[in-house]
Parts: structure tokens; sequence; C-alpha cells
């Protein structure tokens, strides 16, 4: 059986090292545009630099597959890391705290391990499997979280990062939702970004989240932390049940409600 503490605490470890290279850019950096229109700082080239030399040096059978320089290691290692060092990167240089650090462990192709740090907060949520998911602050000893059940949507506060995608703002591919109906339909509804909402969801402060538009390290972190909170996180497309590179999320806090969430997002699309 693998050793998922010693694990976790490397991975800790890790999100340490990034958030030193990561802060001297708070408020103090310019993003350039990659070729598929997202943004890019030296804070995450740097921070994910740091974290494969890490990783290389300290478990050289270990693959890694990071969002800006791709994979490396061995083609048949049973272990990925899947890392984003900065998740949210268009906050930094407006110097908004919510961004965050991603870093995700598979073994075997399934997420058993997950790091959502927020340099900027100074919080941390994290989880490996069978091991309870966590939270964590500068100012208090870390505490073990849990989803807030609710048994429908219409009791249920609930956040998506962002109209694209949907019926109030169509994309040109990809999986488009009904999300004026899950807004309706929700109890509560705030629009909160990037991976900060999924870690709500651990925490018991939201019931379900959604992404629509979302790439394997966006995603791999997030699924043992919330499955560990006890909620579920699915891809939304019953074609796509590999959930860490299906390229979207639902995160919730399970049970019924989450079925509801997906045919209300669905509506009459057979996706």
């Amino acid at each position: 059986m693998a050793d998922y503490r010693t694990l976790l605490d490397f991975a800790r470890h890790l999100a340490r090292e990034a958030e030193t290279l990561i802060m001297p850019y708070y408020y103090n950096c310019v993003a350039e545009f990659k070729a598929d229109g997202s943004e890019v700082t030296e804070a995450d080239r740097s921070a994910e630099k740091r974290m494969r030399e890490l990783i290389h040096a300290s478990h050289p059978g270990h693959r890694v597959l990071g969002e800006e320089f791709g994979t490396t290691g061995p083609d048949q290692s049973a272990y990925q890391w899947i890392l984003d060092p900065v998740d949210g990167t268009h906050w930094l240089p407006l110097g908004v705290p919510t961004f965050g650090t991603l870093i995700g462990l598979l073994h075997k192709g399934q997420p058993v391990l997950g790091v959502i740090a927020f340099p900027a907060m100074k919080e941390v949520v994290y989880a490996a499997r069978g091991m309870g998911c966590w939270y964590e602050n500068e100012q208090a000893e870390p505490v073990r979280v849990s989803v807030k059940r609710v048994k429908t949507l219409s009791e249920a506060y609930c956040s998506a990062s962002g109209p694209h995608n949907s019926d109030i703002k169509p994309g040109k591919a990809g999986i488009q939702v009904n999300l004026g109906d899950y807004i309706r339909a929700a109890g509560r509804f705030r629009f909160v970004g990037d991976c900060l909402q999924h870690a709500l969801v651990c925490r018991g402060r939201i019931q379900a989240a959604l992404d629509v538009v979302m790439k394997p390290w966006d995603i791999a972190a997030l699924v043992p932390c919330v499955e560990e909170a006890g909620g579920k996180a699915t891809s939304l497309s019953k074609w796509a049940p590999d959930v860490v590179f299906g390229g979207c999320l639902l995160s919730s806090c399970g049970g019924s409600l989450h079925q509801e969430i997906l045919d209300t997002l669905r509506g009459t699309s057979d996706w």
C-alpha cells in the first residue's frame, strides 16, 4: 500500500516552496498571454520549475505533468504528479488573494492526493485517500473538514467560475450548460473563481461548485479533497468518466443534489 502520509507531507512541502517563489510577484508582475489565450507570469514558471526539480530529485521514478512545461519523467510510472503553480493567474497582478497552487497525485491513473494552497491568504486544504480532508491557516492548527449536506438545489448555496460556455454566454466549442436554470434554482448563488469555490465545498461553506472549462492541472488536486470531505466530484458529461481528464468539473456535497444539478445543467442536452 502506498505511503500516502509521506507523499502528502512532501506535497505540502512543494506548496510551501512554491509560495516563496510566487509571493514576491504579488502586486508586482506583468501577465503575458499564451497561445491558448490564458495568462502566465514568471511566478507560474519559476514555481513549477522548482516543484519539478524537487519531485525528480526525491522521486525520480515519478512522472510530472504541469501547466507550463508539459510532461517529464518515466513513461510507465505508476505515479504522476499534476501541477498548477498559480491557478487563477489573472488575480495575481491585480493583488486579489484568491489564486491558488494546485498539487495533485495520480496512482495508476486515479487521483489519490491533493493540496489546494492559497499563498496570499495563508490557507491550505489538503487530503489523501483514506486520511480525510483537512483545512489549515497560519493562525490555527489543522482541522478536519467535511461537506455540509442538503438534499435539494433549492436548499443549496452554489457557485460557478463564470458564465462562459452557457446559455448566458455561449462558447464556440465544448459543453454548453443551462447556467441560468442552475442560478434560478439554487437557494443562493455566487460567482466564485477557480479553485477557491471547490475548497469552499470541502469546508462545508457552499454545497456545489461548477467549472465548465478545465484542464487536468485544474482538476487533479481538487478531486481527492472533495471526496475525502465526503462530497462528490465528477465531469459534467456522462461520456467522460475520467474526471481528471474530463475537461470540466462539478463538485458538491453529494447525494441526490449532485444528480439534480447535472440534470438542471443538461436540460434536454445529451452529454
